[in-house]
């Protein structure tokens, strides 16, 4: 067998359903964000990205770059190995007691991705409880699709957000079987939030376990940056969060907070946690500072929700399809993966600004769409800029355009 040649097929594949993924070569520069230098073909070009998961610019925030400089300083770059072998460095014992506190529950623990934290621990804690019945909804993230899948246990799939069709799964389970309910808080491609409190009453009502995934909420939402399930005061009802410290908190890594003998299990039989390197020390200090500072600051969040509104108030009125939406995530129908790759490279060549195209396996055929993040840093100039880059590619692309009522917030 020619092995390359099964490979470059593979990779054909996608070129002809237009779905093949280019990377573009981006540096940051601290103190500019959201502004960077993308390494063009022809030579370095300044660029706006809006489309950054680091929501609220933490990334570059001088209380985090303190932390991991003075950390990294002191102590050295890595953790020296997994933490069963070469122990937990105390950067990180903190870093998980701030996330226990952040979501008021007993313990915490930290991986090295919000992938893995959910891959690990869902896989976990579903294959230790007897014959155990996982309840997704149907659009969890791939990383809990992975971690239910790993688990082995039986997975039935509620349609989204419905409590009636949930509702009518756990009866069919019954109260006595183990069940698990995994669920997000915000699905990050549509922008739309979980009932909590209704998945939390059904979950009471029929015996099940619940696993909530927040990652791209914590930090933006809740007083202290808890999430939705803070924001809503049902933080104590949810069994099991987990977070990211990726998107928010614009570092690096995963988590999972929960009772202390749920998170010991997972810590001692997770092979995803027990096999790899730990979080390095001035990873883990960056961290913790950057949740510590959204604890106690409303600054962000507020600048944040008011620039998610102005941009989507800016694209309405310019006839763009802008995508109904309850919270910071901004998606711009295009219903075409060739067509909205045409329009990212257009945006970035022509206009200085770069947002990926969002393609399926990512979401379904047809609803193929531009996602855009607004930070606190995105000034109403440049949502300006923005808005008339895009109506300028949608004119030059004859796109379809909708004149719709962007979602009550």
């Amino acid at each position: 067998m020619a092995y390359d040649d099964v490979f470059q097929r593979a990779v054909e594949q996608l070129h002809a359903e237009r779905r093949y993924r280019v990377f573009a070569d981006l540096e940051r520069r601290v103190g500019d964000f959201p502004r960077a230098t993308w390494h063009a073909p022809e030579g370095p070009r300044d660029v706006v990205v809006w489309c950054s998961n680091d929501y609220l610019g933490m990334g570059q925030h001088p209380k985090v770059l303190a932390a991991l400089t003075e950390t990294a300083t002191r102590v050295g770059a890595g953790a020296g190995g997994t933490r069963n072998i070469a122990g937990t460095n105390h950067p990180l014992v903190l870093l998980e007691q701030e996330l226990a506190d952040l979501h008021g529950k007993e313990a915490g623990l930290v991986f090295t991705s919000g992938y893995v934290s959910n891959e690990a621990s869902i896989s976990t804690i579903a294959r230790l409880l007897p014959n155990c019945l996982i309840l997704s909804d149907a659009l969890n993230h791939a990383s809990m699709i992975a971690g239910m899948r790993g688990s082995g246990c039986a997975r039935k799939v509620f349609r989204h957000n419905d409590l009636d069709d949930l509702e009518r799964l756990l009866q069919e389970a019954g109260r006595e079987r183990p069940k698990i309910i995994a669920f997000e808080s915000v699905y990050s491609m549509d922008g739309d939030v979980a009932p909590i409190a209704g998945i939390c009453d059904l979950a009471e009502r029929y015996n099940a376990m619940t696993y909530l995934d927040e990652v791209h909420a914590v930090g933006m939402y809740g007083p202290r940056g808890g999430g939705i399930a803070e924001r809503e005061g049902v933080m104590h009802r949810v069994d099991i969060i987990e977070g990211t410290l990726a998107k928010g908190f614009g570092v690096i890594g995963g988590y999972v907070t929960a009772s202390r003998p749920v998170i010991d299990a997972i810590r001692s039989y997770a092979p995803g946690f027990i096999f790899t390197t730990a979080m390095p020390p001035a990873i883990a200090a960056a961290a913790r500072a950057s949740v510590e500072h959204l604890k106690n600051s409303q600054v962000e969040r507020d600048r944040h929700q008011r620039q998610s509104m102005q941009t989507k108030i800016a694209l309405a009125a310019r006839g763009l399809p802008v995508m109904p939406s309850e919270t910071h995530i901004v998606p711009v129908l295009v219903g075409c993966p060739e067509k909205a790759k045409a329009a990212t490279d257009m945006l970035l060549s022509e206009h200085g600004i770069y947002i990926q195209p969002i393609n399926y396996p990512t979401v379904p055929r047809g609803t193929e769409r531009l996602r855009i993040s607004p930070s606190p840093a995105h000034d109403d100039a440049l949502i300006r800029d923005l808005a008339r880059a895009l109506d300028a590619v949608w004119s030059k692309l004859d796109l379809p355009r909708r004149y719709e009522a962007i979602a009550a917030e």
